[in-house]
């Protein structure tokens, strides 16, 4: 009814009202539903009290809204207003209530909302199989100085580096349902068993977000980094030396497709992301990526749900030199879980892994409750059928370097299953897979411990 009206009033009918009425049928145990779309009456808004928000400002919460003061009054309108408001996560609470105006023809919309913490600020500690032991002090902030901005800074460090991460983003630019951003970092990487070398990247972008329809939406970024290599203990690796500098600029964007039922717990829907950046400067090279996931309930109210994840990368060298391999594709555990990270994939003869600069995947998984266990642990079983395919290091310099057992199955395929946990730090998961084609060299692993993504 909500949707039909919100259309309806999309169309210029300001005033449409929509009812449902109920035919049911006893000895079937069916009804059919008919939907009455009517002109509702002519009533004007003519003033809008916002009270309850001390430290949100006025217009954060007006902007939420699709009409202001004198414009026509539409339920539907209102109800989508207080989801909007309520989407914010800024608020406990969102009540919206109506009372007469100064004429017959005229109401006054009353909304009170109840202000929750929209700041974090705290240090969590974590385990990964790819990272080992890991740490986090961060600063959030949702809603900073009540103008709905987005604020967080955040020093990271594991055992395979440090990080040092500042974010900003304005969710209205100039005024405009547009989502301007800056994004600055400092990240060490240490050299590693399955790194030959380490790095120090610094560098930073602007970003832009506009919504094309209800459901796509596209973003545009540009930016700077410098990266310096660090490589003074064995192995030494043959692609990059100790000292040696690389600086990049890039400009691109990512169109993203969101039809989920729910972003956050989906059971139906289609989400999916196609990205493509130009990189120059020190390379010349275009980098595509496509990646997306279709959910689909198995049986109704049973919180059994069906998915299916599909990704795929290449990168292109304009110059036909070739590309440099601190750019080439790491395509492990994301791709095939069952794998380390870096583990699958071309290496030389001594061990050191190239990159790639063309994958693909495919996924299939059933996420499904675990039976016996209250609903409010958050706790929840999965199984789940990987398959990726990962290209050859020709186009990368010094590739041939690779030995033939390195890649000498280029399709490989896991199967497994999953205990994942909706945990106060995010979604996390607990993988067990069992590798079913593998390459001579490739580098397996029975357990993975991760956070759990969309894609």
């Amino acid at each position: 009814m909500e949707d039909m009206a919100y259309e309806a009033t999309a169309q210029g009918y300001s005033f449409a009202d929509v009812r449902a009425r109920l035919d049911r049928d006893v000895a079937t145990g069916k009804f059919n539903v008919t939907y009455l779309v009517d002109e509702g009456a002519r009533v004007y808004v003519e003033r809008i009290n916002i009270t309850g928000n001390e430290k949100t400002r006025d217009f954060v919460i007006r902007r939420e809204l699709n009409f202001s003061e004198g414009d026509p009054f539409n339920r539907s309108m209102v109800i989508r207003g207080r989801t909007a408001i309520q989407a914010l996560d800024y608020f406990s609470s969102v009540n919206v209530t109506t009372g007469p105006g100064s004429a017959p023809d005229k109401i006054v919309l009353n909304i009170n909302v109840e202000e929750k913490s929209t700041g974090e600020y705290g240090a969590t500690a974590g385990y990964s199989t790819s990272d080992g032991i890991l740490g986090e002090v961060s600063l959030t902030e949702r809603n900073f100085l009540g103008r709905g901005q987005y604020l967080r800074a955040a020093i990271g460090a594991s055992q395979s580096g440090r990080t040092f991460d500042f974010s900003f983003t304005e969710p209205r630019f100039m005024g405009l349902k547009v989502a301007a951003g800056v994004d600055a970092y400092h990240r060490i990487y240490e050299e590693t068993d399955s790194s030959f070398y380490g790095a120090q990247s610094t560098g930073g972008q602007l970003r832009l977000g506009v919504p094309l329809t209800s459901s796509l939406n596209a973003s545009f970024f540009g930016g700077y980094e410098r990266k310096v290599i660090t490589d003074n203990t064995g192995p030494i690796s043959q692609f990059v030396a100790d000292g040696q500098e690389f600086n990049k600029a890039f400009i691109g964007y990512t169109l993203t497709w969101n039809g989920l039922d729910d972003i956050k717990n989906p059971t139906e829907g289609l989400y999916a992301t196609f990205s493509q950046q130009y990189i120059g400067w020190d390379h010349n090279l275009i980098k595509s990526e496509a990646r997306g996931r279709y959910f689909v309930p198995l049986i109704q109210d049973s919180g059994i749900v069906a998915s299916v994840r599909g990704q795929a990368g290449m990168i292109n060298s304009l110059d036909g030199e070739g590309v440099n391999v601190v750019e080439a594709f790491s395509p492990g555990s994301q791709l095939v879980r069952g794998f380390e990270g870096r583990g699958f994939g071309p290496r030389t003869a001594a061990g050191e892994f190239i990159g790639t600069t063309m994958f693909a995947g495919i996924s299939a998984e059933i996420e499904f409750p675990i039976p016996g266990l209250p609903e409010n642990y958050g706790l929840s079983g999965a199984v789940f059928a990987d398959a990726g395919w990962v290209g050859d290091a020709s186009e990368i310099l010094n590739g041939g370097l690779q030995t033939a057992t390195s890649n000498d199955q280029p399709l490989r395929t896991s199967v497994g299953a999953s205990l994942i946990w909706d945990s106060p730090f995010g979604p996390l998961r607990g993988d067990v897979a069992q590798t079913l084609n593998k390459s001579t060299d490739d580098r397996t692993q029975l357990f993975q411990f991760t956070i759990s993504t969309l894609l």
